[in-house]
């Protein structure tokens, strides 16, 4: 069974950094593709930056050059590095992860229950 945790949010002004985590078992991080995603209520949810189990990696283009997706093999992690922060990044952020397809479908069969970015003024 697949469980994704989320960790690293709170609250931050605008400008600051902030780096999520995400620690999976049950699943191997380098095994598929893994994402972040983040919603806020009425919007529809947005996949922010995706990494293939290669290592190639995509970004949303609201958050590149701004955002980093990485991941530790060793610990079975994967990280959300987020710098610049604005307040349009307020969001409830989500990992996911699934096979490669699930990259470029952005379909992913296992999800984290979330952290919660606020970026205030």
């Amino acid at each position: 069974q697949v469980q994704l945790v989320e960790s690293g949010g709170g609250s931050v002004q605008t400008g600051g950094s902030l780096t999520l985590s995400c620690a999976a078992s049950g699943y191997t991080v380098s095994s598929g593709c893994m994402g972040w995603f983040r919603q806020t209520p009425g919007r529809e949810r947005e996949l922010v930056a995706r990494i293939w189990s290669g290592g190639t990696t995509l970004y949303a283009a609201s958050v590149k050059g701004r955002f980093i997706i990485s991941r530790d093999n060793a610990k079975n992690k994967m990280f959300l590095q987020m710098k610049s922060l604005k307040l349009e990044d307020t969001a409830m952020y989500y990992c996911a992860a699934g096979p490669d397809w699930t990259c470029t479908s952005k379909d992913f069969p296992d999800w984290g229950q979330g952290t919660q970015v606020t970026v205030s003024s």
